[in-house]
C-alpha cells in the first residue's frame, strides 16, 4: 500500500474512532438516571459498557506499547470466547459509580489512545514486525479496527437500547 494510501486509512480510522466516541458519549449523556444502569446488554448496563471501553482503551494503548517494542501485546494471555474473563475484569478496574465520572474516564482515555495513534507513522501502524497471537498478525492498525469494530457495534446496541423505551 503506497504511503497516500496508508496516510488516508489512519486519518480515515481516526476519525471513525473520534466520531464513534462523540456518538457514544451524546446517547449515554442522554440517558435518564433509572437507565444507567437498566441491564440491556446480556449482563451489561450503559455503566458496564463505558467501563469496558474505557478498560480497553486503556488495553490498547499498552498493546500499541508493546507491538512498537516487538512484544505480543499482553492482553492475549486473557484470550477465551469473546475475551469474556478479561472484559469483566476491565469492567470491575475501570467502573465508576458517579456516571459523569465515567463518561469522563472513557472521553480521557479515548483522547490518549488518539493522541498515541496520530504520533504514529501511518507505515508502523500496519507494519508486520513479525508478532502473532492466537495465529493472527498482529498489528496497530488492525488493533484500531477492531477498537473501531467495537465501539459502532455499542454505539448501535446503546441506540436500540434508548429507542426501545425499557425503563426499570
Amino acid at each position: 500500500m503506497s504511503k497516500p494510501d496508508l496516510e488516508k486509512k489512519k486519518a480515515g480510522l481516526i476519525s471513525g474512532l473520534r466520531d464513534g466516541r462523540e456518538r457514544i458519549l451524546a446517547l449515554a449523556a442522554a440517558l435518564k438516571p433509572d437507565q444507567r444502569d437498566e441491564i440491556y446488554l446480556g449482563t451489561w448496563s450503559s455503566r458496564e459498557m463505558l467501563a469496558h471501553l474505557a478498560g480497553w482503551l486503556e488495553t490498547n494503548v499498552q498493546a500499541t506499547n508493546e507491538i512498537l517494542a516487538g512484544e505480543v501485546p499482553g492482553f492475549y494471555e486473557y484470550a477465551d470466547k469473546d475475551w469474556a474473563s478479561y472484559n469483566a475484569l476491565l469492567v470491575d478496574e475501570y467502573a465508576q459509580d458517579d456516571f459523569e465520572e465515567l463518561l469522563l474516564v472513557f472521553r480521557e482515555t479515548h483522547n490518549r489512545f488518539l493522541e498515541i495513534v496520530e504520533g504514529i507513522p501511518a507505515s508502523d501502524l500496519w507494519k508486520d514486525r513479525g508478532i502473532r497471537a492466537r495465529g493472527r498478525k498482529v498489528t496497530i492498525g488492525r488493533l484500531l479496527e477492531a477498537e473501531l469494530q467495537d465501539e459502532e457495534e455499542h454505539y448501535f446496541q446503546l441506540k436500540q437500547f434508548i429507542e426501545s423505551g425499557v425503563k426499570s
